[in-house]
């Protein structure tokens, strides 16, 4: 439940959002579009990881699809020189932009969830970082925004070393997408049904 409150409510970038302490999740079916830039055709890789997610996650669909202008989140997959020319071009649409970070997402969300998410993932700086920016930034992508350093079984912390779906992220992804977790809630909102949306997510995490 800490966990969840620490991730949930907050913006590791508090500027990209008018309310950074509500709930943001999409309330449908989340279809990614993979645009691979890189060098190295990491398409797979992706897609198989969204396809974990929604075999993982309780109360969310996930699906990769070939039509664009169909999906809701978009993975750009690029170089290190391709990063910053890509951030602000087709996620701040600023050329001027500052670009933060090793490899991020962008979150644009409303009173009724999230409308759309874009995640840059940097593939040629190693196995370790392109894994672990794939599983921090889309996770990221589906709401859980902030990261916390006290979060040691967590990609939801910078200084962690996972690269994976942890147990522990597992469990915040589907408290999350539980039904009786909505968009907008405040935590003061959830905290009377926090401790039986937690067991019931440790009953289908395994």
């Amino acid at each position: 439940m800490d966990g969840f409150e620490k991730t949930v409510f907050g913006l590791e970038y508090r500027s990209w959002s008018w309310r950074p302490y509500l709930v943001k999740k999409f309330t449908r079916p989340v279809l990614f579009y993979v645009h691979n830039l890189s060098a190295r055709d990491r398409r797979n890789t992706v897609n198989r990881f969204v396809k974990e997610i929604g075999k993982r996650v309780g109360g969310l669909t996930t699906a990769i699809t070939n039509d664009r202008a169909s999906a809701n989140f978009e993975v750009y997959v690029v170089d290190r020189v391709q990063y910053e020319p890509v951030v602000r071009k087709d996620i701040y649409k600023n050329d001027r932009a500052r670009v933060p970070g090793r490899c991020l997402v962008r979150v644009v969300s409303g009173r009724n969830g999230i409308k759309r998410s874009a995640a840059v993932i940097v593939s040629d700086e190693g196995e370790f970082l392109f894994r672990r920016c794939l599983v921090e930034e889309i996770l990221q992508g589906l709401g859980p925004m902030n990261d916390d350093a006290a979060l040691t079984h967590s990609v939801f912390n910078d200084s962690s070393r996972h690269s994976r779906f942890t147990v522990f992220d597992q469990l915040i992804l589907n408290m999350l997408y539980d039904p009786r977790i909505r968009p907008g809630m405040s935590k003061q909102q959830t905290k009377d049904i926090l401790p039986i949306v937690a067991r019931d997510a440790r009953r289908r995490v395994r």
